[in-house]
């Protein structure tokens, strides 16, 4: 089973960075011909700078939008954050690390835990909003069930671990700090922990082929990047630009 989940991560983490190195390519080299910045937008770019920060952290447009799918998405975002967080201890020492950055993770330990609950519950609240909200259930794909399944239930595997079926966590941090050698460990035999780790590398292998891409994708979104400059500044496109030279 060791080695079977060992092969499986090296293949799952290899797929995660090469696709999403391969989409982040893709999402820059990708032309914005025209000046569509979502308005009131800012003119400078450190404005730009400032509003991208209050959309990837407080997610401002979507709580103008609707406060109920704010207040479920921002639960789950920021307690998955705390979670990752928390899982660093897993697969690095502390040696690997400044000294400030292992204080930090040493400090959301406790935190962590809680912050798995917000995950989870904001899921659950996701997940019924697509059930009972007729506007996002008419929009909803399979898929978009799907994911919000997965994700639930790698939140609730983790909270099973934690406070129902203990997990031997030193076993586990040396089975993944020895694949950055190749000379794993074995796995404890815990079953929370088997469907644990299967879903998360689901989710490892899929990522980059799936809707969760806005997580990169925010930072390439031309209605929130661009200057709203249109008068004072002409835009142009690369490919536009080379093809003016031209002429």
């Amino acid at each position: 089973m060791s080695y079977f989940f060992a092969l499986l991560f090296i293949f799952a983490t290899l797929v995660l960075v090469i696709g999403l190195a391969r989409k982040i390519i893709q999402y820059a080299r990708t032309p914005a011909p025209l000046k569509i910045a979502t308005t009131p937008a800012p003119i400078t770019r450190s404005g730009v700078v400032l509003r991208m920060f209050r959309e990837v952290v407080f997610f401002e447009s979507l709580f103008k939008g609707t406060k109920w799918t704010w207040l479920f998405g921002w639960m789950f975002h920021i307690g998955l954050f705390l979670v990752l967080l928390r899982h660093l201890r897993y697969f690095v020492e502390p040696s690997w690390l400044p000294g400030w950055i292992w204080t930090l993770i040493e400090l959301i330990q406790p935190v962590g835990i809680y912050a798995a609950f917000a995950m989870v519950a904001g899921l659950v609240g996701l997940f019924l909003r697509r059930i009972f909200v007729d506007r996002v259930r008419y929009i909803s794909a399979p898929s978009d069930y799907l994911w919000l399944i997965l994700l639930g239930f790698i939140g609730f595997s983790g909270l099973m671990m934690k406070f129902v079926s203990h997990t031997d966590v030193v076993m586990v941090k040396q089975f993944f700090i020895g694949l950055w050698t190749l000379s794993w460990g074995p796995l404890p035999v815990d079953f929370p922990l088997i469907v644990h780790l299967s879903l998360v590398a689901i989710l490892m292998i899929f990522f980059p082929f799936s809707k969760l891409l806005h997580v990169p994708g925010v930072f390439f979104s031309p209605t929130r990047n661009q200057v709203d400059n249109p008068r004072e500044k002409r835009h142009l496109a690369p490919w536009a630009k080379a093809m003016e030279e031209q002429n």
